[in-house]
């Protein structure tokens, strides 16, 4: 079942990083110090958003990705170095 609050999301082992579009902005947050654990989870969970607000939203550092908008990751819009001002949850 999709999600209605997900539209797509992307994950870089090599640095951990989980990158979100959310519905219906398509606005990207990228989460910082995920396990690859944690986004199997997500993968494979029945609600995505439940999921989410439940055990990522708040308990990782993110940011707001910048530039355009778009509810399809690909190597443009997943980049393997960020400048992005980082917050904790």
């Amino acid at each position: 079942m999709p999600s209605t609050v997900i539209a797509d999301m992307a994950y870089d082992p090599d640095t951990e990083t989980l990158s979100v579009w959310f519905r219906p902005s398509g606005r990207r947050y990228d989460y910082f110090e995920v396990p690859a654990a944690v986004y199997d989870a997500l993968r494979r969970s029945r609600s995505k958003g439940r999921y989410f607000n439940a055990r990522i939203r708040d308990a990782y550092p993110f940011a707001k990705a910048e530039g355009p908008r778009s509810a399809s990751p690909t190597s443009a819009t997943m980049p393997k170095t960020y400048t992005t001002t980082v917050t904790r949850g």
